[in-house]
């Protein structure tokens, strides 16, 4: 069974079922419309062969709304018996189910749910936010959206808003859910992802999302949450299963098609990463983080600007429709032009900037004062770039006593500190950030981390120590490679030091 939200790209479309059947791989497809007027809801559906185009089966049921569950039910029973497939007991079961008594709370609930599916999008996810809250307040027993409002929330806490409330409220509501109905498994995935993305528990979120894969066999989100652990874990080959798992069962869901991405930019795959962000950008041709990627895949595996340049016209194309997408496009125009060395372009995109950088961007961006004095220190401002590094410093500071333990802020603290020729105070807070954030505890995360505590090294002009750091993240999965550390300005440090050279000859020639 494919997702939803991968079927749901064709509505409205004039996309044949053949040519649907064949993108999604699937043999039948079931194919309808509601209409809804007032409290009568209307329901005519086909259940069709992918491969003629000619229908199997059809039904038209005319009901209140507060027989949609009915519905549902009757349609899942009719579709298995036209297909002729067997179901478990626990299938059985979850079939005849009904979440909730409240149409109107129904309603809400699928509404939070297409929008929930905008991962990187903080302004749809604070909508699905509402709808959530607007289901539970017309059933507060509706197990199924405390769940995935849990979800959500813990989604925002690990991307965009690491606050103590948030992270409370994602465990409350999945545990709240798991006492109404304690076999549940969206409950348990819920729970599953609270302890991976909140409480940094791997073991205990793997031991959640097993509970819920045997009650959703066929859920992708499932599989993400697996793929995502055994990942940090540095369980690679499982890993991957589990992400081409979870884009086999949502192959239009952009996000799934990023994560596998990402494990075989890791292993340093490109020709496997390159097809699957090709893929993702026939869904999402303007997508920016698709674009970010596909940028990232061109640098590390060839040198290549050209990409750069493509991703950078693109992204200065895209709409800001609210001030989260304005902040994302600023930050991805920012690194663009830092690796194209356009310096004096990136101090007047520089205005554009969050005064503070969201939590969730990598090290390599160290926010607004760091780029400003970034690129007043390649352009020879050495004054200019002084008094920046200086307001950089004081927005890390703070942002560090929100956020203590956040080995990122930690990170992005230590390069400020380098540029400002702090030597000692910046070793300590890359040590921290190492400690924190460890390859052994994290092999997703952990790499980046070392990459930034040899940036200081290089900052500081201890060229040995950041050569060893270097080596040893080459050497394993990391998202460093030769061609990287070529063309990325961030290692002109390094540049003519011989140990550079001799590493940069020595992985050269290895994939």
């Amino acid at each position: 069974m494919i997702a939803r939200a991968s079927v749901m790209g064709y509505r409205g479309k004039t996309t044949s079922i053949p040519e649907i059947g064949k993108a999604l791989g699937v043999s039948t497809i079931l194919e309808g419309n509601v209409r809804r007027a007032g409290n009568r809801v209307r329901v005519n559906v086909e259940l069709i062969n992918a491969e003629n185009g000619q229908a199997i089966w059809a039904e038209n049921y005319d009901r209140d709304l507060t027989d949609v569950f009915a519905i549902q039910t009757d349609l899942a029973k009719k579709i298995v018996s036209e297909l002729r497939a067997k179901l478990s007991p626990a299938e059985k079961a979850r079939i005849e189910r009904k979440p909730t008594k409240n149409g109107e709370a129904y309603l809400a609930f699928v509404q939070a749910r297409n929008l929930q599916s905008a991962y990187e999008d903080l302004g749809k996810l604070k909508q699905s936010e509402q709808l959530y809250e607007r289901a539970i307040e017309l059933d507060p027993s509706y197990a199924v959206a405390l769940s995935r409002y849990s979800q959500l929330q813990s989604w925002i806490v690990h991307q965009f808003e690491r606050t103590r409330a948030r992270r409370e409220k994602a465990r409350t509501l999945a545990e709240h859910a798991l006492q109404l109905e304690p076999d549940l498994p969206e409950a348990h995935m819920a729970l599953g992802f609270w302890y991976y993305r909140a409480d940094k528990n791997y073991d205990a979120a793997l031991r959640e999302f097993q509970i819920a894969q045997r009650g959703l066999p066929n859920e992708a989100e499932v599989y993400l949450g697996i793929g995502a652990i055994r990942r940090r874990q540095g369980i690679w080959a499982e890993s991957t299963a589990n992400f081409q798992k979870a884009v086999d069962l949502n192959p239009k869901d952009t996000w799934s098609l990023q994560n596998l991405a990402f494990n075989y930019q890791m292993l340093r795959n490109f020709a496997a990463a390159n097809n699957i962000m090709d893929r993702a950008l026939e869904v999402d041709p303007k997508g920016l983080g698709l674009w970010e990627v596909k940028a990232s895949l061109a640098i590390d595996e060839k040198g290549d600007l050209s990409v750069v340049e493509n991703a950078l016209a693109t992204i200065n194309s895209l709409p800001a429709n609210s001030s989260e997408q304005k902040t994302e496009i600023a930050i991805a125009r920012a690194n663009m032009l830092v690796l194209l060395r356009k310096y004096g372009e990136l101090l007047q995109a520089a205005d554009s900037l969050p005064d503070n950088p969201p939590h969730n961007v990598p090290p390599a961006f160290g926010g607004k004062d760091y780029v400003i004095g970034f690129a007043q220190q390649e352009l020879n401002d050495s004054a200019g770039a002084q008094t920046a590094f200086l307001k950089a410093k004081d927005v890390a500071s703070a942002q560090l006593k929100q956020s203590p333990d956040d080995a990122r802020v930690h990170a992005q603290l230590a390069k400020v500190l380098a540029c400002l020729g702090e030597k000692d105070a910046a070793l300590l807070e890359a040590q921290r950030a190492r400690e924190l954030l460890p390859e052994k505890k994290d092999a997703f995360g952990g790499p980046e981390i070392a990459a930034a505590a040899a940036q200081v090294h290089a900052i500081l002009g201890n060229n040995a120590d950041a050569v060893k750091i270097l080596e040893e993240l080459l050497s394993r999965p990391s998202w460093i490679t030769v061609e990287g550390l070529k063309a990325d300005p961030v290692w002109d440090p390094l540049r003519n030091d011989p140990r550079f050279q001799a590493l940069l000859k020595k992985y050269g020639g290895k994939g």
